[in-house]
C-alpha cells in the first residue's frame, strides 16, 4: 500500500516544536514524543482504516507497550520529520515502528504494541479482518 516505500501503511508528519514541548534541559520533553507518536498512529488509521469506522464496528484501539530510544536531542528550533509504519501484525497485535529525523539524521526511534479491545466486552479481540487481509496482500506483493 503506499507506493515508493517498502513499509506497510507508512506515513510521514512534519512536526512543529513549540515552546511548551521544551523541558528544563532545553530539549523536547518525553511527553511530547508520545503525543507526536500518537498523532502518527492516528494518521495511519485516518489514511488507511478510519478510526470512526473501526469504532462503529466495535473495535477500540489501545496501546499495550511502548519503547523509545533517544539518539540525539531535538531542540526548540529544529524541524523534525516523523515517520511511522506498521512493521508486524499477528492475529491480535500490531507493531508500530517510528522515528523522528532532523536534517536527515535519526534522533529518536520508537516501537509500540497496539491491539484492539471489543467495545462490548472490553477484552482484547482479534484484529479487524480488513487490516489483517491488507497486511497479507502487502506481504505477497513484497
Amino acid at each position: 500500500m503506499n507506493a515508493g516505500t517498502n513499509r506497510f501503511l507508512a506515513v510521514t508528519l512534519d512536526v512543529r516544536v513549540s515552546t511548551y514541548d521544551i523541558d528544563y534541559a532545553g530539549h523536547v520533553s518525553n511527553i511530547s514524543y508520545f503525543r507526536w507518536l500518537e498523532d502518527m498512529r492516528l494518521k495511519i488509521l485516518e489514511e488507511y482504516f478510519p478510526l470512526n469506522e473501526l469504532m462503529e464496528e466495535g473495535y477500540m484501539p489501545i496501546l499495550a507497550g511502548s519503547q523509545i530510544k533517544y539518539k540525539r536531542a531535538i531542540r526548540l528550533f529544529d524541524k523534525p520529520k516523523g515517520e511511522m509504519w506498521i512493521s508486524d501484525i499477528t492475529a491480535a497485535t500490531m507493531t508500530f515502528s517510528g522515528r523522528f529525523l532532523v536534517n536527515g539524521e535519526v534522533c529518536t526511534e520508537a516501537s509500540h504494541q497496539g491491539l484492539f479491545i471489543s467495545s462490548t466486552t472490553a477484552k482484547p479481540c482479534r484484529l479487524p479482518p480488513r487490516i489483517v487481509e491488507a497486511y497479507k496482500a502487502w506481504q505477497e506483493k513484497k
